[in-house]
């Protein structure tokens, strides 16, 4: 290898380092302005609301009474 190509591939080794140095600083910050009063989120539902439940609050509630019993051991044995 002459001291010429050595050179080169030297020159070529440190421009690829400088790229991917420079490359790392290039993030820019990711803060959230928030504005006083309003929320600017997704709105929350209430677990009633979906599609399984219709906004049926009361056959919401009963599943989830149905949901806790079958969970206790001594209901589920015959």
């Amino acid at each position: 290898m002459s001291a010429r190509t050595t050179r080169r591939l030297n020159i070529a080794v440190l421009a690829a380092v400088a790229a991917l140095g420079l490359a790392a600083c290039g993030e820019s910050p990711q803060v959230t302005v928030y504005e006083q009063g309003r929320y600017q989120g997704k709105a929350d539902t209430r677990p009633w609301e979906g599609p399984s439940f219709n906004g049926d609050r009361e056959a919401w509630e009963k599943a989830l009474k149905n949901r806790g019993r079958n969970q206790s051991e001594y209901n589920r044995i015959e």
